[in-house]
């Protein structure tokens, strides 16, 4: 599958007649979706090319509102823990629409971060959030994790 993040060293396997790719930040083997070949790809490329510490990330983490659940894709925390940014995944055959924003955006209503990027794999999206004047604006890039 052909996206738009540089390679790394990919931990496949085979169980049960389902292919599976190794979260190196979970520390075990998942179900090899397009979605995760993403994911996969986009934390490997935050690790060791911009610098983000892999004890800092978080894959899939658990949201609750009353009843209601979500799970965000992967967080970056800063060193006291509180969440930095955060990182919405589509597959590579899903655009990259408004929709995918508000579902990033209702995440952030919880967690306050100050980053909130979007990929799926072929376009990465960053944008920066002034919680203070309630804005934001998009980055050109992916910023490294020291000028963060």
């Amino acid at each position: 599958m052909e996206i738009n993040l540089p390679s790394y060293e990919i931990k496949l396997r085979e169980k049960d007649g389902k292919r599976e790719i190794f979260d190196f930040l979970r520390r075990r083997y998942v179900a090899l979706t397009p979605e995760e070949w993403v994911r996969q790809h986009f934390v490997h490329y935050l690790v060791e090319h911009k610098g983000y510490p892999k004890g800092l990330l978080a894959n899939e983490l658990e949201l609750r509102i009353g009843e209601k659940r979500l799970r965000c894709d992967t967080i970056l925390y800063n060193n006291v823990l509180q969440p930095r940014m955060i990182i919405e995944y589509k597959a590579p055959d899903v655009s990259i629409t408004q929709r995918v924003f508000n579902q990033i955006s209702s995440y952030n209503m919880l967690l306050h971060a100050d980053y909130l990027v979007v990929s799926n794999g072929l376009q990465h999206h960053c944008c920066q959030i002034d919680q203070t004047q309630h804005s934001y604006q998009f980055l050109h890039d992916i910023p490294d994790y020291n000028a963060l």
